[in-house]
């Protein structure tokens, strides 16, 4: 166990290094920070931190600079998350005002992110348990050539293309009124059962074109949006070369790569707090020289997903926690209001 002194010691080091990218010196530290204790004192205490594995000295005569060991501790009992200020929080307010369905909560949400934390933004598709069924529409854009289009209570726009056939613009309409009457209301788990009510009740005439839609309308709602990560502000990574420059082609591949993502957000973002994976803890080698800082967000039972951001294991993780804790937060709202 470290004392209190070399706690602070810690600190200061991970502060000052993650501000100036530099390694740090005991002459600096207390120069910078009111320790008071002698450069010789701090010189010791930094000598027990290096043998403990909390900092390293990457060469000679440098200072010293945390190990993936010293921003764990840093993170669990030294970094204090920051308020967000004022500014910030309407900053998130405005950017996110007037998303018009999940596919643009989603955008938005990835930019947002990647812009206020500068760093790399991955955003899951959310889980919609208990979505119900808005609006069927049944579309010709052609001779034989139809569209699907499904849309649910939380906003959430899908769409397949049909082939038609042979069927009149009567029995096109008369079908969407159909599945209108029979679908709408009901959770989107429950469609597949109800059309295959429908299909039975339409009769010969409709029946053909029934069974063609309903195809459609299954696949639609049997899609799992879960599978869905985006990812946005990959060109952040070019603002950490010097730590990313024999390892940014790989990790470039593993970000474009949806399983290692989803892999990454579940078990970072398995809370609805900010949990932090940082370098080796992450279970992909391609990602060890980078931290994940991920939030579940949500709204009660009935919607829940991760989003979160990597980067460079000297990132400002108080600054970051913050920022993904409260995206998450707002995203759950706008989801709840929908």
């Amino acid at each position: 166990m470290l004392d209190d002194r070399k706690l602070d010691i810690l600190r200061a080091i991970v502060t000052d290094y993650v501000s100036s990218q530099e390694p740090v010196g005991s002459r600096a530290l207390v120069d910078r920070h009111n320790l008071g204790v002698s450069p010789a004192t701090v010189r010791n205490d930094m000598a027990v931190l290096e043998e403990e594995g909390y900092i390293t000295q990457p060469h000679t005569s440098a200072g010293r600079i945390p190990t993936d060991k010293g921003y764990r501790l840093f993170v669990d009992r030294l970094g204090t998350v920051k308020p967000l200020s004022l500014a910030e929080r309407r900053a998130i307010t405005t950017f996110m005002a007037g998303a018009i369905d999940i596919d643009d909560v989603v955008r938005r949400t990835v930019r947002l992110l990647a812009q206020i934390t500068q760093q790399v933004a991955i955003v899951q598709y959310p889980v919609l348990t208990s979505a119900t069924v808005r609006l069927i529409e049944l579309l010709t854009l052609a001779p034989g050539r139809g569209l699907a289009i499904v849309v649910n209570s939380s906003g959430r726009v899908d769409q397949r293309q049909l082939d038609l056939g042979a069927a009149s613009d009567e029995q096109v309409s008369e079908l969407r009124g159909r599945l209108n009457a029979a679908l709408v209301g009901h959770p989107t788990a429950r469609v597949p059962d109800l059309l295959v009510a429908l299909t039975d009740e339409v009769g010969p005439e409709l029946g053909p074109l029934a069974a063609v839609v309903g195809a459609a309308l299954i696949d639609i709602v049997s899609a799992d949006p879960a599978t869905r990560v985006v990812v946005g502000g990959v060109p952040n990574l070019t603002r950490f070369g010097d730590q990313f420059e024999t390892t940014v082609k790989p990790v470039l591949e593993a970000l474009e790569e949806q399983v290692v993502l989803l892999r990454l957000l579940g078990e970072a973002g398995g809370s609805a707090d900010v949990t932090v994976r940082i370098g080796s803890e992450n279970p992909y080698q391609p990602l060890q020289s980078t931290s994940v800082v991920a939030s579940a967000y949500s709204h009660g039972d009935d919607v829940w997903a991760s989003m979160g951001i990597v980067g460079p294991t000297r990132m400002d993780y108080p600054s970051t926690m913050a920022s993904v804790r409260a995206v998450a937060r707002y995203v759950g709202r706008i989801l709840a209001e929908g």
